[in-house]
């Protein structure tokens, strides 16, 4: 007789926000607000909070104040407060340790982790939903907030990457106690995983682990957010272009995921991405999408090679970084 599989747990709702760690907090502000059209919609000491037009929270980035770029932590809402218990239940019965916060801007107490790799994490359900002062207030209330009109005018949080000593570790570790499903993935020629893309929901993906090339545990890539269509990413290359902002990649066409990209540096250290594109899964049981080395090799969508620093730079920097480099 045939096994049956066991029947997926959905207890994650979405990636809610980001912490991210900057150098120059001032600088990074304007960077969200002036160039990504991004509201401020609190601030605390050493730390402000932002939020683009479609989140329905109050934020759904954190900034902080540091002496090194980098990440601070990733945060998923979960479905209820019963799944929240049950994911926190999975890590205890791991062995995993962490610690119950009050919690924070917009939400309420929240279980804290490290993954495998170190990056700090963070699970909540309790949040508030945002109320627009009047100036923002949309004419369609369906909307959570009205369109800037500024800068790019990003829509919505769309992802984070990290860097590991090994994805596949933190992938199982995610599929394991966060129920996130893997939906494409690089597989190289020794049966390493150098890359996978999972998601809790509909959306193709919410977070990526790719290998650092320094061999240096809990960095982070970058962060993302969505804009509606290629045209808007073009756009932005033409906004960062007018305020000096150094772009690293793109626009383009990714052959993972099929999202359109565009990869910035803001003035804090850390790497941004805005990207449109992409795809639904609709397909429950879904087969991931495996990448030989051979296929990555061929490089983007329409053939074109990532530059370097891509694949070695993270945050924090680290030495290794320019040793190799300086071998490409």
């Amino acid at each position: 007789m045939a096994t049956v599989p066991a029947e997926p747990i959905r207890d994650i709702a979405h990636l809610g926000h980001v912490e991210m760690l900057t150098t120059n907090l001032d600088a990074s502000v304007g960077y969200f607000h002036d160039v990504l059209g991004m509201e401020v919609s609190g601030e605390a000491p050493g730390s402000a909070y932002m939020r683009a037009f479609w989140d329905y929270e109050p934020a759904s980035l954190k900034l902080t104040a540091s002496e090194q770029a980098g990440l601070g932590h990733v945060a998923f809402r979960t479905m209820s407060p019963q799944a929240l218990d049950r994911r926190v239940a999975s890590l205890a019965r791991s062995g995993t340790e962490g610690s119950w916060s009050e919690g924070d801007f917009g939400h309420g107490r929240s279980f804290q982790f490290l993954d495998p790799d170190g990056h700090q994490f963070e699970i909540y359900y309790d949040t508030e939903r945002y109320a627009p002062p009047p100036e923002l207030r949309p004419a369609l209330k369906n909307q959570p907030q009205r369109f800037p009109a500024r800068g790019v005018g990003v829509r919505e949080l769309d992802h984070v990457n990290l860097l590991g000593l090994e994805p596949a570790e933190n992938r199982v570790f995610l599929e394991e106690h966060l129920a996130l499903r893997l939906t494409e993935q690089i597989l190289l020629d020794d049966g390493s995983e150098a890359g996978v893309w999972l998601a809790s929901n509909q959306k193709s993906y919410e977070i990526v682990y790719t290998r650092d090339a320094t061999g240096t545990p809990g960095r982070f890539h970058h962060l993302a957010y969505l804009v509606d269509e290629r045209e808007d990413v073009l756009r932005a290359a033409d906004i960062c272009l007018e305020y000096g902002v150094e772009m690293e990649s793109g626009p383009h066409k990714h052959a993972i995921q099929q999202t359109f990209f565009l990869y910035t540096w803001e003035p804090g250290g850390n790497r941004i991405e805005v990207c449109a594109g992409g795809y639904l899964i609709l397909d429950p049981a879904h087969e991931p999408v495996v990448w030989s080395q051979a296929e990555r090799a061929k490089g983007q969508a329409w053939g074109m090679q990532t530059v370097a620093s891509f694949h070695i730079k993270g945050t924090p920097p680290v030495p290794q970084e320019e040793e190799l480099l300086a071998g490409h």
